[in-house]
C-alpha cells in the first residue's frame, strides 16, 4: 500500500514539474495582453488618457510574432488604438490646436492616381444628366484602397497564420449568408450581402469592420513629420531629396526622431502621426509616361523600416494612428526576413494605417506657421464590415 502511495505521489510531482516546464517554455507566447487584474473590467469605461498600457517589450507574442496587443483594449474590442482618442484627448487637442481657423484637406482627388498601384481597379466617376432640365448625378465606382485611404482591420491578416485582429479568421465567399439568428462563427464573411435594416445585422458582418471607426471618428492631435523638407535640408545643395520616393528606401527610427527634434515636436499619447515621405511631390514632378508606368511596373516605394525598433517606437509612443503620402506606409517591397509591418499594426495592434494622404499643402502651412501639430479630423465612410475607406481627413490650425 505504501509503495503504491509513493508511486502516486511521484506521478503527481512529475505532472507538476512537467506543467512548470511547459509554462516556462511557453512564456511570452500568450495570445492575449490582458492580465489577470484586467479580467472582468468593463474596458468601454476605462479612461485610456491615463490608464496604464503595457510597453512593447511587455506585450506577449502571437506564435512567432512579438508585440501582440490582443486584450489590451478588451476581449471583444472593435477599435484598436483608436481607443486612445478619448473625449478628453479630442477636447484638449481642439482647445490647443485650433487657433487660426485655417483648414487643410488631406485627401487626394478621388480619381488619383489615375493608374493605381498594386493592380487595383482604376477609379471611375461617371457624371450623368438624368433629366433634360439639367438635374445631374454622380456614379462612383472605386476600390476603397486605390487612392487616399485608411487600411482597416479587415484589410491585412497575419499572413502565415491566417488570422486578423483579435484572432478572427476569413470566411469563404461561398459560406452561408448570416442572419440575425445564425450561430456565431469565429470568421469574417465575404461577398455581397443585403442589409435591409442597419439595426438588424448579425455581429459577424460588423466585426472589426471600418464602420466602427466611422461612427467613432479618428480625431485628435495630428503631428506632421516633414521628412522631405528635413532630409532635403541635409543635402549638399539644400535642394535635393537624398532618396527617390518611388524606390525601395527605408525610413528608420533615427530619421523620425531627428526630424521631430528639428521641428521641435514632442509626442504624446493618442497622437495621429503623419509622415511626408515624398510620393505625391514626386508624382507632380514626374512625366505623364512615368505616372502611367506606375500601375504596370513592379512596385518599389520608400517607407518606414520593418524593424523591432520601429515597432517599439510606434507602440511605446502610443500613437492612435499613422499615415503617410506613400502607397504602402512601410518600405516596399519588404526585405527578406522581417515580417510585413501591416501584420503588426493592423493584425496585432488594431492601428489604422493611412496611405496616399496628400500632405503637400499641410507641409506648406506648417512651414509658414512654424507649427507641426494641429487638430486632425477624419470620418471614414460608414461601410458595414468594410476593410478600408477614403479618410475624409483634414487638418485645422
Amino acid at each position: 500500500m505504501a509503495s503504491k502511495r509513493l508511486i502516486h505521489i511521484a506521478d503527481h510531482l512529475h505532472g507538476v514539474v512537467s506543467s512548470l516546464k511547459n509554462t516556462l517554455t511557453n512564456k511570452g507566447t500568450s495570445t492575449s495582453a490582458m492580465s489577470e487584474s484586467d479580467k472582468g473590467v468593463d474596458h468601454s469605461k476605462v479612461d485610456w488618457t491615463t490608464a496604464k498600457i503595457p510597453s512593447f517589450d511587455a506585450l506577449p507574442a502571437f506564435k512567432n510574432l512579438p508585440g501582440c496587443a490582443w486584450g489590451v483594449w478588451g476581449p471583444d474590442d472593435q477599435l484598436g488604438t483608436v481607443n486612445l482618442l478619448t473625449d478628453e484627448v479630442v477636447k484638449r487637442a481642439a482647445a490647443e490646436e485650433v487657433k487660426l481657423g485655417t483648414g487643410v484637406s488631406l485627401n487626394w482627388p478621388l480619381n488619383f492616381p489615375e493608374k493605381p498601384v498594386f493592380k487595383r481597379k482604376a477609379p471611375e466617376v461617371n457624371q450623368i444628366v438624368r433629366l433634360a432640365v439639367g438635374i445631374r448625378d454622380d456614379e462612383i465606382h472605386i476600390n476603397s484602397q486605390s487612392g487616399t485611404q485608411w487600411d482597416g482591420l479587415r484589410h491585412f491578416p497575419i499572413l502565415e497564420h491566417g488570422v486578423y485582429y483579435n484572432k478572427l479568421r476569413p470566411c469563404s465567399q461561398s459560406a452561408v449568408i448570416l442572419t440575425r439568428t445564425s450561430t456565431p462563427i469565429d470568421a469574417l464573411p465575404s461577398g455581397i450581402h443585403p442589409f435591409p435594416n442597419p439595426h438588424e445585422i448579425h455581429p459577424e458582418h460588423g466585426k472589426i469592420g471600418i464602420q466602427n471607426w466611422a461612427t467613432h471618428g479618428i480625431c485628435g492631435r495630428g503631428v506632421l513629420l516633414d521628412l522631405v523638407s528635413y532630409q532635403t535640408s541635409l543635402s549638399a545643395d539644400k535642394k535635393t531629396l537624398p532618396y527617390d520616393p518611388w524606390s525601395t528606401h527605408a525610413i528608420t527610427v533615427e530619421h523620425l526622431e531627428a526630424c521631430a527634434a528639428a521641428q521641435g515636436v514632442k509626442f504624446r499619447r493618442g497622437d495621429i502621426l503623419l509622415l511626408r515621405v515624398g510620393f505625391i511631390k514626386r508624382y507632380y514632378e514626374a512625366s505623364q509616361a512615368e505616372r502611367e508606368e506606375l500601375g504596370t511596373k513592379e512596385e518599389a516605394f520608400a517607407g518606414i523600416q520593418q524593424s523591432e525598433g520601429m515597432k517599439r517606437f510606434l507602440w511605446d509612443n502610443h500613437f492612435a494612428a499613422i499615415a503617410s503620402d506613400q502607397p504602402a506606409l512601410e518600405c516596399w517591397p519588404p526585405p527578406a526576413g522581417p515580417s510585413h509591418l501591416h501584420q503588426t499594426l493592423l493584425g496585432l495592434w488594431g492601428m489604422p494605417i493611412g496611405e496616399f494622404f496628400d500632405l503637400e499643402k499641410l507641409a506648406q502651412v506648417a512651414a509658414e506657421t512654424g507649427r507641426y501639430t494641429f487638430f486632425f479630423s477624419s470620418w471614414p465612410l460608414n461601410i458595414i464590415g468594410g476593410c478600408a475607406s477614403p479618410p475624409n481627413a483634414a487638418a485645422l490650425f
